[in-house]
Parts: C-alpha cells; structure tokens; sequence
C-alpha cells in the first residue's frame, strides 16, 4: 500500500539547543535528512504536519520545499510528556527498497472469553517486519472476536499483506484471555494462610531499614 505523505521543509541553517527552541516556539520543528552516501541535510518542518503524518502512521514522506527526496521516517523525539514531535530524522529511500521497521498492533472486537470472565492481556503491542518502504503496513488490527478462555493468539495466527515479512517469532503470543484475576487472588490468599508470620517479619525488616 502507498502511504507516501508530502511535506514541504525548509532548510534550516542555524543549529543549537536556543535556535531550536525559538522554532519550536514558532510552530516549526528541526529535522534532519541522512543516507544514501550524501552529507547530512538540517531542515525544519510545520510541527502539525509532522504530528498528523506520525500518528496517522505513515513512514514514507516526499519531501518537497528545500529539498525534494523520498524519505523514510527513521526516528521521532517526542516532549516530555510523549505529545508532540520534538525532532525528527529522515533516511533517504527509494520506495522499492526494502527496510526493517517496527509496527504497532491494535485489537478490535470483543472476546467470548471476556463475556464468560476472563481478562484479555495484550501482550505484544508491536511487531517488526521487513518489506518495500512504499508497503509497510499503518497497523495490524487483530480480530478479538473468537477468542475464547485460554486460548492464544499467535503471530502465526495473523493474516499479512502481500510482501510483507514478520521478523517476530512466529510462536510468541499478541494476546490471550485467561482467569487471571481469579487466579491471583487465590494464591493470594494461599500465601496469607500458610506463612502469615513470614509477612509479619518482612514488615519490621522493612521499618527497621527505614528507621
């Protein structure tokens, strides 16, 4: 699938933690181009644009403007607070060339399992896979509908696009739906009968490290 974005970016000659901020302030973040065996190139780019292009999942941009590249999004820096786009670093990139790159999982539905009183634990949240830059796919959305208690579902499980190569094992496990809660509260309370002087001890230790 293409998911080549635009966006227009202009050099940007001064470098610096003071320059930086002043074009943050001005709506504009600092970006730089790497790869194919050119120097370095510093840019800046609408701070909007970038969030909007990220989150809607998109890696390969055509940039225009100062330059005029197809690229790939390498890294993003975010805020301190993991809200806005702080700093991003392109990869210059043909869009047959094939890149290694990291994609989230989202699931969607509702798991039988869930209805009868388990816990659905989504344990893997992104995948890695290897294919075409202009192919790489937005997410995985992964079907909860059919899982039922005790049941896993696996990477082998998932259905791929065309061309697209999972580097995750193919054994390891997205999410599964088990009487967890249940489960714990029952050791839980298996612990307080056996040993409940073991707990008493713990807690003066702990006053006493503390004191």
């Amino acid at each position: 699938m293409d998911q080549t974005e635009a966006l227009n970016v202009e050099a940007r000659p001064e470098r610096g933690k003071h320059k930086n901020r002043r074009l943050r302030n001005s709506g504009r973040i600092p970006a730089t181009l790497y790869g194919h065996g050119k120097p370095p190139v510093s840019l800046a780019a609408p701070a909007d644009a970038v969030d909007a292009i990220v989150r809607r999942g998109a890696r390969m941009v055509k940039l225009t403007g100062a330059v005029s590249e197809s690229a790939f999004i390498r890294e993003c820096q975010w805020d301190t607070w993991g809200m806005r786009v702080t700093h991003v670093d392109f990869t210059r990139i043909s869009a047959h060339e094939r890149v290694k790159v990291e994609v989230s999982v989202e699931l969607r539905g509702e798991s039988p399992g869930a209805r009868a009183g388990g816990t659905v634990q989504h344990l893997v949240h992104e995948l890695e896979v290897e294919c075409e830059a202009i192919a790489i796919p937005e997410k995985f959305s992964v079907s909860i509908n059919h899982l039922e208690l005790d049941q896993p579902i696996t990477v082998a499980d998932l259905e791929l696009p065309d061309k697209v190569a999972v580097l995750t094992p193919a054994e390891t496990v997205i999410v599964q739906c088990t009487m967890v809660a249940e489960a714990a509260e029952e050791e839980a309370g298996e612990g307080a009968e056996a040993e409940p002087e073991v707990i008493g001890r713990k807690k003066a230790e702990e006053e006493e490290a503390e004191s």
